[in-house]
């Protein structure tokens, strides 16, 4: 069974750091574009950052500076590091994968952010 399993959220003040990781199990991302998404109460999913095989990232202008997005091949896992959280970070963050679209999805891991 395919799975992508996100931890590391979590309750912290602004300003403070969380690091999101997202393990991959049942098949190899290693050739994958991933990709974090959030969704805050009430908005729509919206893109935070992506990674692809060659090692180019994006990100979205809400995270540039402060959120960084790596992977580790060995371990088939993807990381989001968050600094300087905001209370607008606040949101179920989902890691996902596929090739021309991302077609695998996580459950999600809620990160809250207290000002």
């Amino acid at each position: 069974q395919v799975q992508l399993v996100e931890s590391g959220g979590g309750l912290v003040q602004a300003g403070a750091s969380l690091r999101l990781s997202c393990a991959a199990s049942g098949r190899t991302f290693s050739n994958y574009p991933m990709g974090w998404f959030r969704q805050a109460p009430g908005k729509e999913r919206e893109f935070v950052a992506a990674t692809r095989t060659g090692g180019n990232s994006n990100y979205a202008d809400s995270g540039k500076g402060r959120f960084s997005i790596s992977r580790d091949m060995a371990k088939d896992t993807v990381y989001l590091r968050m600094n300087s959280l905001k209370p607008e970070d606040t949101a179920v963050y989902y890691c996902a994968a596929g090739i021309g679209g991302y077609s695998y999805w996580g459950r999600g891991t809620q990160v809250t952010v207290s000002s």
